[in-house]
């Protein structure tokens, strides 16, 4: 036998011949095609909230186990952590309960002319140029290149984006430049959020962090519903400003969390560069034998720093006489190799400076006549 009752309840609005004398019938099936394609509308917007809803509480759930995992036996959150877990057990049930509803609402809903039937052979061919490659099969250098042309095409834009604080400023603005819906945005947004914190302008990162992680939703939904970011960029808006606790608890805890990620990629990137500073600084001061001058200064004996830090030269010999000659021999050739010492600094000076050049000169005869 076939089930024909799937027929009885057929929605068409637009092709009924019998109505009231008093009423005008386009009108009436104007107003009847508008009615049907907003529940329609409705219904997609519930699977959609729907999904959405399933997949923040699957997150959630996640991490609550691995938590619970992660603690032990005896862990000082245990309870709190295990309490937590039964309270999403029962809104697993709820959720659950929610989507036989919903799939229940979506049998009984009426057919009507834009689901009844689909196209089932249909094939169009348009000759277009070779599509650009993916993001999965873009090496590094080519990404890196195309968000360097996207940043010059649109940075004073991207700016805009970032310094919006209302949520119907930002929808509007996205709305009338669809091209910032993308991940470039998201990536350019992460990178001005890094520079501020570096600047020390810790506010007006974290105001910049809060529109990256709008942009990093929108992304997110439209990879969810596998359909175009510029898409879902009215209903993430509507959602976030209509939004149960849970959903804006979750959108401040992953906003808080990229916040943190981004000042400890500043502090490390302040540390590489100062790292950097130093390095080239070091490069720059060493002596003739590639040593450094002030590590060869803090490694000499007290009476050898006493020496270089007076100047005195006659001292210097002194010490130079009254100290183990292997030693004596083995640190100044460090002073000579760091530059902290120059046996001919005075061959080109005039003969007023012959005399101290005559002591240089004698260190290392006592040196080597030891």
């Amino acid at each position: 036998m076939v089930d024909y009752s799937k027929w009885k309840n057929i929605e068409v609005s637009d092709d009924e011949d019998e109505t009231h004398p008093n009423i005008d019938t386009p009108s009436l099936f104007r107003w009847r095609h508008q009615a049907r394609v907003e529940r329609m509308e409705d219904i997609k917007r519930e699977q959609q909230e729907l999904e959405i809803k399933k997949k923040t509480f699957q997150e959630k759930y996640e991490q609550t186990k691995n938590q619970l995992l992660a603690v032990g036996q005896e862990g000082q959150n245990k309870k709190e952590l295990e309490e937590a877990l039964s309270a999403l057990s029962v809104e697993e049930q709820e959720l659950k309960k929610r989507e036989e509803e919903f799939k229940v609402k979506e049998k009984v809903m009426p057919w009507n002319v834009d689901t009844i039937s689909k196209p089932g052979f249909t094939k169009t061919i348009v000759n277009t140029p070779k599509a650009p490659p993916t993001e999965e099969n873009m090496t590094e250098e080519e990404k890196a290149k195309r968000l360097e042309t996207f940043i010059n095409e649109n940075k004073s834009k991207l700016k805009v984006f970032g310094m919006f604080k209302k949520y119907k400023d930002s929808q509007d603005y996205l709305q009338k430049n669809p091209q910032l819906v993308c991940e470039d945005t998201a990536n350019y947004l992460v990178i001005w959020c890094i520079d501020l914190q570096m600047e020390g302008k810790s506010d007006l990162m974290e105001h910049v962090a809060h529109q990256t992680i709008c942009m990093q939703y929108i992304l997110e939904l439209s990879r969810q519903l596998n359909i175009d970011p510029r898409a879902c960029v009215q209903s993430f808006f509507s959602r976030i400003q209509l939004a149960e606790k849970q959903y804006k608890d979750s959108f401040e805890e992953e906003l808080n969390m990229f916040k943190d990620r981004i000042r400890k990629r500043a502090e490390e990137k302040i540390r590489i560069a100062q790292a950097e500073i130093e390095e080239e600084e070091r490069k720059a001061r060493l002596g003739p034998g590639g040593l450094d001058p002030v590590e060869v200064f803090e490694s000499l004996p007290d009476e050898l720093k006493k020496c270089f830090e007076s100047q005195d030269i006659q001292l210097l010999q002194d010490t130079i006489k009254n100290m183990n000659q292997e030693d004596a021999t083995y640190y100044m050739k460090r002073c000579v190799d760091s530059g902290l010492w120059v046996p001919d600094a005075n061959k080109d000076k005039s003969s007023a400076e012959d005399d101290d050049k005559t002591q240089e000169e004698n260190i290392y005869s006592e040196i080597n006549s030891s």
